[in-house]
């Protein structure tokens, strides 16, 4: 037998090239080793141990910043500028996941070390999907995350609205799944062969399925798949009318794991897409321009009508996630016209993240028992007890909202920007009354913090104004700050982003 081939194989190699994802997967084994050998007093050291490392490998990124481009484990992944932006995203996800999930998790009884693992792992498998430029990659590393989401979604599993949003979220998932291997499927067949060789020509590749949809513009089944994987993709975003499932998904799930759904998952989905789009299916811009428009439109429209008649917070956020899914994916609809759109897309991403876990900091900190039932009203009277919170919830809200100077404001315009510039004229003006109505729901709830004088909060909810610990309260202060900052100043921003 000749083993050549598999031997140019394993040379094509590079295992440096992912040390981070490496390292997350070792320090998620460590963490399970430390639980076996250190007795129980010393288990609460632990996820302060998973932080600690975590911030030492985003410094080390951070120190380290790739800006070059190029692929290995023979064009199974490719490195780049922008995917090392969103290894730096995923891990600063992980780390706040980390910090909620300290607080959050305790006097729950659920297994706490088991929490943080996951989330390492599922935070590694996140940096390889968006670096994947394989479907048999992307597939196993997107199924790695969706798997390990399941088990957190349904982690609190004494409380039957987080089990009915596991159940929910797994039912949905597996048709996700589904429709994305069937689109996977039809590309292959009608693309080529597995591609142990000759990657040029191999349908898996998307470098090969590329030169063959440039070859065949207008082929039916390669339209058909096209749609189906543009499907599967979009239950990953939210995006209309596979959104069903995130208001009670996000309602049932423990607050830190809607965080990471609301921001990594949603951002990983995203980046997939804006790798589908400009680079394997620009030939079929004829089929996925229209799609993606009145998707976006569709989204930006059912979030914000949605979102108006919700008092729960946490399906608030939720539905209000599905209208930034729309803004997000009308700045992908514009991006094969509009280059600028690339970087309207990461720096939105990125505004998105610090905005919404400036939030879910506040509502980790003022939750009770349950977490699924905060109320809007449960905030009445916060400014008069605690400024503090009320500062940073309103900084993350406004910044949500999109309200200037904050730096959500930034992420609109250059969003709308790229649309303006992609001719996408109808578009805009849905997008623009969508924040106007947006920002009747966000500013409800910022009225019950500030203005809401006819009641306080409640006596179990002000005694735990002063909790959180100090590591989170630091944590929402920096976030709210870096709202403020990106709002007048994006020049470092935007040279990572390359845009």
């Amino acid at each position: 037998m000749d083993f050549t081939v598999l031997r140019d194989l394993a040379a094509g190699n590079n295992w440096w090239a992912i040390w981070p994802e490496l390292v997350l997967g070792c320090l998620a084994l460590l963490l399970l080793v430390l639980e076996t050998v250190l007795p129980k007093s010393a288990h609460d050291k632990i996820p302060d141990i998973s932080i600690a490392a975590q911030l030492g490998i985003l410094l080390a990124l951070l120190f380290n910043f790739d800006t070059s481009y190029h692929e290995t484990f023979n064009g199974l992944i490719m490195l780049t500028p922008q995917g090392e932006l969103m290894r730096v995203f995923f891990l600063a996800s992980s780390i706040l996941v980390s910090v909620l999930g300290r607080v959050s998790l305790k006097g729950r009884g659920v297994p706490r070390i088991e929490f943080h693992h996951i989330v390492l792992i599922v935070a590694a498998a996140m940096m390889l999907l968006v670096e994947s430029r394989n479907f048999v990659m992307l597939f196993v590393t997107l199924e790695t995350v969706t798997v390990g989401l399941y088990i957190l979604v349904s982690y609190y599993r004494s409380n039957p609205k987080t089990l009915e949003a596991g159940l929910k979220y797994l039912v949905m998932g597996a048709l996700s799944s589904a429709l994305l291997l069937f689109g996977i499927v039809l590309l292959y067949g009608v693309a080529g062969s597995a591609g142990l060789t000759g990657r040029t020509t191999a349908g898996m590749y998307f470098s090969g399925l590329a030169a063959f949809l440039d070859a065949n513009p207008h082929n039916f089944m390669a339209s058909a798949g096209i749609v189906l994987v543009l499907s599967g993709v979009a239950f990953k975003i939210g995006a209309f009318p596979f959104q069903i499932w995130v208001p009670d998904v996000y309602q049932g799930a423990p607050t830190p794991v809607t965080a990471f759904l609301a921001v990594a998952s949603k951002a990983a989905g995203f980046v997939v897409l804006l790798v589908l789009v400009t680079q394997v299916f620009p030939a079929y811009d004829w089929l996925v321009g229209p799609v993606l428009a009145l998707m976006a439109a569709a989204t930006m429209i059912f979030g914000n009508l949605a979102a108006l008649k919700q008092s729960n917070v946490k399906r608030l956020i939720g539905l209000s996630g599905v209208s930034h899914a729309g803004f997000i994916l009308l700045a992908v609809a514009s991006a094969s016209r509009v280059p600028a759109a690339v970087g309207a897309v990461y720096f939105y991403l990125v505004v998105y993240l610090i905005a919404s876990f400036t939030v879910f900091g506040v509502m980790t900190i003022l939750a009770g028992p349950d977490d699924t039932e905060q109320e809007v009203s449960d905030y009445s009277g916060l400014a008069k007890q605690s400024p503090f919170l009320a500062g940073v919830l309103g900084c993350g809200l406004g910044s949500l909202a999109g309200i200037p100077p904050l730096a959500g404001f930034m992420g609109k315009l250059l969003v709308f920007t790229a649309a303006f510039k992609a001719g996408h004229y109808g578009l805009l003006a849905v997008a623009i009354a969508c924040v106007a109505i947006s920002i009747y729901y966000y500013f409800g709830w910022i009225r019950a913090a500030y203005f809401n004088d006819e009641g306080a909060l409640s006596e179990a909810t002000a005694s735990r104004i002063g909790g959180g610990g100090t590591l989170l309260r630091v944590t929402v202060a920096v976030l709210a700050a870096l709202s403020i900052i990106l709002g007048f100043y994006q020049g470092m921003l935007g040279a990572l982003i390359g845009g």
